[in-house]
């Protein structure tokens, strides 16, 4: 392509007036910065979607978490009202929809007692998710935040260190155990056994994480200033340690129902009908010929709510660590 000699240095649709044309200096101007704003959790949350499988994850989650707590709400459940009909007893769902209708509460059979499968698996979910809510609230916001003191003060984590090394070799589900068995098993002493040391674990984890970056310069220069030590762990460490933290509660939340499961599976769980109590009674059932969904309904159910949190919240993790915003 050829250009004339004039044309060498203009600008399509500008003058040499204009192209040359003097500019004020301004020193306001001069000063503001033409990035885009960040938005951190903006950030976290673009990464997140970005993912089809998350919206899966999430949008199974989500009914889970409905017919968790607004089905029972819903559903007038009564665990005995069958329990004089024989014939009601230990239905497969085509049986049970044979003799009961085709509804959402035969799709998973009859029990023991007569009672609707489908709608005690969601009964028995609402206790075992909220036991676990509460724990890891718990533990996580008892943890969180003596782990970022004890990592931070150096005289605290001498005290502490010693009490982590006496607590932490005294095996957990031993003492779950032992607590429950000399307490009454009810909701709430579940609840104080799970919580009573598994705190210890998070506070020792969190302060490994606290140490990586506490002589770090700003936090030298805020304890120059004399800035106290729980304002350094809660403004200048835990901010930057979302990702991990999130992370760590994503394996919190389901080990809770693993153990609920598993205490009451061998007996010395909730006296409440949760999954765990669901499938210690119907233990039996499973080798019993035509009386099987009484057992794994609440094992299936149990382990899509355990693997559904676990997914969405490691998910959910990696998308709060700032390097995958790029």
């Amino acid at each position: 392509m050829e250009y004339k000699e004039n044309e060498l240095f203009t600008v399509e649709g500008m003058t040499d007036e204009e192209l040359f044309a003097h500019v004020d200096h301004n020193d306001l101007e001069s000063e503001k910065i033409t990035a885009p704003r960040y938005s951190y959790w903006k950030s976290v949350f673009r990464v997140f979607f970005s993912k089809k499988i998350n919206w899966f994850v999430l949008g199974l989650l989500v009914l889970i978490i409905a017919f968790t707590y607004i089905y029972p709400a819903l559903s007038s459940y009564d665990r005995f009202e069958n329990i004089t009909n024989a014939a009601a007893k230990h239905l497969t769902p085509a049986k049970a929809i044979k003799l009961f209708g085709f509804n959402i509460h035969n799709i998973l059979g009859r029990g023991s007692a007569g009672q609707s499968t489908f709608d005690a698996v969601w009964y028995g979910s609402r206790i075992s998710i909220s036991l676990a809510l509460i724990c890891a609230a718990i533990n996580m916001t008892i943890g969180i935040l003596l782990g970022a003191v004890w990592g931070y003060s150096k005289k605290f984590d001498l005290f502490m260190t010693e009490v982590y090394n006496i607590v932490g070799n005294v095996p957990y589900v031993l003492l779950i155990s032992v607590l429950v068995l000399v307490l009454s098993p009810s909701f709430w002493t579940m609840v104080f056994a799970l919580t009573v040391t598994g705190w210890i674990a998070i506070a020792y984890f969190i302060r490994t994480q606290v140490i990586i970056i506490r002589d770090r310069d700003y936090n030298l220069a805020s304890r120059c200033l004399g800035t106290p030590i729980t304002r350094i762990a809660t403004k200048n460490i835990l901010p930057f340690m979302t990702s991990v933290i999130v992370t760590y509660l994503a394996m919190e939340i389901p080990s809770y129902i693993s153990y609920e499961v598993f205490l009451s599976y061998i007996g010395m769980g909730l006296s409440d009908m949760s999954l765990g109590k669901l499938i210690y009674e119907a233990e039996s059932a499973m080798v019993t010929p035509g009386w099987g969904f009484e057992f794994w309904s609440p094992v299936v159910v149990a382990s899509i709510i355990t693997v559904t949190l676990y997914v969405s919240g490691q998910n959910l993790g990696d998308a709060s660590d700032p390097r995958t915003h790029m």
